[in-house]
């Protein structure tokens, strides 16, 4: 399994529009942030984890051409508002992309995106998901993939962990305000875990830094990546201070598992 982080961001990208701090002005390429996204290579296909508005800028820079799936982490803007550029990365014969989310994601995807999953528009060209509800484990790529339910504000938010070959591996939650005791259970002690860890204060709909580190802690996770950075996180500074085995993800960034 091979992991490419295509976006580390929060909602607003990092550098902010009209922003002159010192993370948004910075020269290190680790400080400058897509919107909150992963690429999955399993033994036998590709996944796409949320689509941004960033999307055709990440899939251009990494020289991504095709996937197999796409799984929704949530329907919030900053994960699924690059939806329509799923019609270069679909099936080239079919044009048809398989998407899969819990029921409210689904829904938020239906009527955001009306026009391509009303079932009219079948020109060439244009994307023709097929939708799949996600309420229990499932097989894609050669994996194994457990939804992981988390709290993100108004909406509940799944995080997903990889397993391959039976081993649980990976897990990712890109946007949580705590992880449930549920959840908790089902990543306790796994090798490498991707967490929300927003900025330093407390938030009301994320997990701050040291929430994160906290929790990271609690779980017992083996190595870990933080993600959904703002500009409140310079990287350099921020990587030095962690704890050992705590990591800032960065855009770009490949883990091979």
């Amino acid at each position: 399994m091979k992991i490419t982080f295509l976006g580390t961001g929060t909602s607003q990208g990092v550098p902010l529009i009209g922003c002159d701090c010192a993370v948004c002005c910075s020269d290190d390429p680790r400080d400058k942030r897509f919107r909150c996204s992963i690429l999955v290579e399993g033994p036998s296909g590709t996944i796409l984890v949320d689509t941004t508005p960033d999307l055709r800028s990440q899939a251009l820079r990494v020289g991504l051409k095709r996937v197999d799936a796409v799984l929704m982490t949530h329907g919030h803007a900053d994960h699924l508002m690059g939806f329509d550029d799923l019609r270069r990365l679909s099936d080239p014969k079919t044009d048809e992309i398989p998407i899969y989310a819990n029921g409210m994601t689904l829904d938020i995807l239906a009527r955001v995106f009306f026009y391509l999953f009303n079932g009219q528009n079948r020109y060439r060209g244009y994307v023709h998901p097929v939708p799949h509800l996600i309420e229990e484990p499932l097989e894609l790529c050669g994996l194994r993939i457990v939804p992981l339910p988390v709290p993100h504000g108004k909406v509940e938010t799944w995080g997903y962990r990889f397993e391959e070959g039976g081993v649980p591996k990976f897990a990712y939650i890109s946007d949580a305000k705590e992880i449930p005791q549920q959840t908790r259970h089902l990543v306790q002690g796994i090798p490498v875990l991707v967490l929300d860890g927003l900025r330093p204060e407390s938030h009301p709909t994320h997990l701050s830094l040291p929430e994160a580190v906290q929790t990271a802690r609690e779980v017992e996770a083996q190595e870990v990546y933080f993600t959904h950075l703002t500009h409140y996180l310079p990287h350099a500074a921020t990587e030095a201070s962690l704890p050992q085995g705590m990591h800032l993800a960065y855009d770009t960034l490949t883990l091979d598992l």
